[in-house]
């Protein structure tokens, strides 16, 4: 570890705490949410909708093209898009969809006819970090949207991708590190300084390269460490030092792109192509790691839109259907149709399923079966696949759609 990292880290993050904004706790500052986890600890939400769906609050417009979420935190909506002439990070205000600023990180374009950004910012401590599709991560002031410092992961940290569909990840902020995964020879996970975007560490033991997932926080084991999938194994490595804790393999096809769900000791993942779910039982013998696979099946199929983890199961879409898995066993508890292919988040004892057609379902959180509250077809349509995933925050669910932005207020009446 970085030795100036090691005597200032400690001050630091007391001065980002002490003169920094505070999130709010209905916030959504980063990808999944909160905890990562894709739920949302709301409550007094809606649970019948009209045909039409929940009120729309609001509609945004100049978003720009892409497939990025939004993060909602200390009134501001941050998001990511492509114009004519570049790539931008986009703000614009919680309350009404107006702008607040718009700054150019980088180059436009994707992969084939799938163009623009996919990752979501991260919003932390007075500061908006940002990973565009061409591995150009960006540190900007989250008031004004000046570019604070910039790093290309590929020429930089020597970044290399499984396939060819451009990087996906969301960064995750924790204290004074930035973690990301460039992938590749030179260490498939990276710590930078949060200040000045210096490298901290990179895990030059762990050498995969990039998938499409994102990195979470969670403590297996009695350790708080930072979990990873690619398309050749899932890992944990520490936080402080980056040493690799443990690693399983599990191939992958294609492309990975669902996060990691980690229930106590079990680490859950999942991934489409045909690939399926697998669970690992994660062992910490007085420092010594172990890994043991308890399942490995196609109960859950997932292509990107994620599971969530609600007490013993865990929820998301295989192909077009929806199935709930038990997570420390592998069975399958229920599987049935409803809005197809899409993304997943929790609130308030249900599950909102964003199909990839734009469609949107209110499914009752519980393993007895499917049961389906309501859904409404989401208006704006684009031509585009609706991948970006649903956010809640302070009572809204936002729905960004390419170039817009729809705001409909979930709150019971």
């Amino acid at each position: 570890m970085n030795a100036d990292f090691s005597r200032s880290g400690l001050l630091s993050v007391i001065f980002f705490l002490l003169t920094s904004p505070t999130v709010r706790g209905d916030d959504w500052a980063q990808w999944r949410g909160p905890n990562r986890d894709a739920q949302s600890q709301e409550t007094g939400l809606s649970t019948q909708w009209p045909a039409s769906g929940p009120p729309l609050a609001w509609k945004a417009e100049g978003l720009g093209g892409g497939f990025s979420s939004v993060s909602v935190a200390n009134g501001r909506i941050v998001t990511l898009g492509d114009f004519d002439d570049g790539n931008y990070v986009v703000a614009i205000s919680e309350a009404d969809g107006s702008p607040v600023w718009k700054t150019k990180i980088g180059d436009a374009g994707g992969h084939k006819k799938y163009k623009g950004p996919r990752s979501t910012p991260t919003v932390d401590g007075g500061q908006v970090f940002v990973l565009n599709q061409h591995s150009d991560l960006v540190c900007l002031n989250e008031k004004t949207g000046e570019s604070l410092w910039s790093v290309n992961l590929v020429e930089r940290f020597g970044g290399e991708m499984m396939s060819g569909w451009k990087y996906s990840e969301s960064p995750l902020v924790d204290g004074r590190q930035v973690i990301c995964t460039p992938g590749g020879s030179d260490g498939t996970m990276l710590a930078l300084n949060r200040e000045t975007g210096e490298k901290i560490w990179q895990t030059s033991s762990w050498t995969d390269t990039a998938g499409y997932s994102s990195v979470i926080i969670a403590t297996i084991g009695g350790k708080r460490q930072y979990v990873q999938l690619t398309g050749e194994s899932v890992a944990g490595v520490d936080t402080d030092s980056g040493e690799v804790l443990w690693r399983a393999e599990r191939e992958g096809k294609t492309a990975v792109v669902p996060t990691p769900v980690v229930a106590d000791d079990v680490v859950f993942v999942t991934s489409g192509y045909g690939v399926g779910c697998n669970a690992f039982v994660i062992k910490n013998d007085d420092g010594t790691w172990s890994t043991e696979e308890l399942y490995a099946n196609q109960e859950i199929a997932n292509h990107h839109g994620g599971v969530v983890l609600v007490g013993a199961h865990v929820y998301g879409s295989s192909g077009g259907v929806f199935r709930c898995l038990n997570v420390t066993n592998g069975e399958l508890a229920f599987e049935g149709r409803s809005v197809g292919k899409g993304a997943t988040v929790y609130a308030d004892g249900h599950l909102y399923l964003r199909g990839e057609s734009g469609d949107v379902a209110l499914i009752e959180a519980t393993p007895e079966g499917l049961r389906e509250k309501s859904r409404f077809e989401q208006p704006d349509r684009s031509d585009e696949k609706a991948w970006a995933h649903p956010v809640i925050s302070d009572g809204k669910l936002y729905l960004r759609d390419q170039d817009i932005l729809l705001c409909f207020d979930l709150r019971a009446k």
